[in-house]
């Protein structure tokens, strides 16, 4: 006769021990895979600076027409996808800027991905939705539901799958402007001391993108790139609107409108750059500070579920083990 093995709540613990070691001997794989294939992300970003100033470089030099041609790279495949969503008459323009500036946003600085984006959002429903419709109404895989449920899930899946592209930039965005946030105080800072040093906005701006591009590594990657725009646009104030609309933040945009005025009107930069540096410290105290308050109500949910019980199992375990013992014996 065969031992019965120990459960917990009703759960085989060889069962849940086999599960927890796999999912364990998975994270060491895939830890030790992603430390063996890093890369450095300094070369993406040398290489993205030096096509940039190519790029400026052509549009100086070239005529109009050969300007344009280097200044927009197009591949087949962008050529073929554009001319088939204008042969749907879905392709807009307006929506081809959108998409643009949100690629700028989240980093990704290759312009003709933007009909990438529009591309997806009309094919991701066809390749998910379309599976799961027939999955729902062509199968009985959940013929158990009501009508609603599965009206719900198709519904779901379509929206989600139409987002997909949108929600991806959104989350890249939204990470991009939070380590930008946490490194323009200190980059600031930096700008006043090179201002007061005496060196000439362009090269403050690429002496701080030097300094920080290891901390801030985002942050450095856009002052590179305004300080090689300062030195081959003829409109200065083109490069500061330039550095605003690939930064999805308020601040970055306090600080280039600073640095519009100072070109304008030839006002102290330092000082500007000071009383912002100061603010942007307060705004980042602050939002320490309210995380900080938020952390008791946060960890109440995982001391109870986590904590709280594994305490009572440590301090009633032997009580409960000692009276069983004696209610058996007895």
């Amino acid at each position: 006769m065969m031992a019965s093995t120990p459960t917990l709540l009703g759960i085989d613990v060889y069962w849940v021990a086999t599960l927890l070691a796999a999912v364990a001997a998975s994270a060491v794989l895939f830890a030790i895979y992603t430390a063996t294939t890093v890369r450095d992300p300094m070369t993406k970003r040398v290489k993205a600076l030096q096509e940039r100033r190519e790029q400026l470089k052509a549009g100086i030099t070239a005529s109009t027409s050969k300007r344009r041609a280097k200044l927009v790279q197009k591949t087949d495949t962008t050529d073929r996808i554009r001319a088939l969503l204008s042969s749907l008459k879905v392709l807009q323009e307006s929506q081809v800027k959108v998409a643009q500036t949100k690629l700028l946003q989240a980093g990704i600085r290759r312009k003709e991905w933007a009909v990438g984006v529009i591309f997806g959002r009309l094919v991701l429903p066809i390749i998910v939705g379309g599976p799961m419709l027939y999955a729902v109404y062509g199968t009985s895989m959940v013929a158990e539901w009501s009508p609603l449920k599965s009206y719900g899930l198709v519904a779901v899946t379509f929206i989600l799958s139409y987002k997909a592209p949108d929600i991806y930039l959104k989350n890249k965005i939204t990470k991009r402007s939070h380590a930008i946030r946490k490194g323009l105080p200190d980059a600031l800072d930096l700008l006043v001391i090179c201002a007061e040093a005496g060196l000439t906005v362009d090269a403050a701006f690429h002496r701080v993108s030097k300094e920080l591009g290891k901390a801030y590594p985002e942050l450095g990657d856009e002052f590179a790139l305004t300080a090689i725009e300062l030195g081959f646009l003829t409109d200065r104030r083109q490069a500061f609107e330039n550095l605003a609309g690939r930064i999805n933040l308020d601040a970055v945009r306090g600080v280039v409108t600073t640095m519009i005025q100072t070109e304008k009107y030839g006002t102290p930069l330092a000082s500007a750059l000071r009383v912002l540096s100061g603010e942007f410290r307060n705004e980042r105290m602050m939002r320490a500070e309210e995380k900080a308050a938020r952390l008791p109500a946060i960890m109440t949910i995982p001391l109870i579920l986590f904590i709280l019980p594994v305490l009572f199992i440590v301090i009633l375990g032997p009580a409960a083990c000692s009276i069983n013992d004696a209610l058996m014996t007895g």
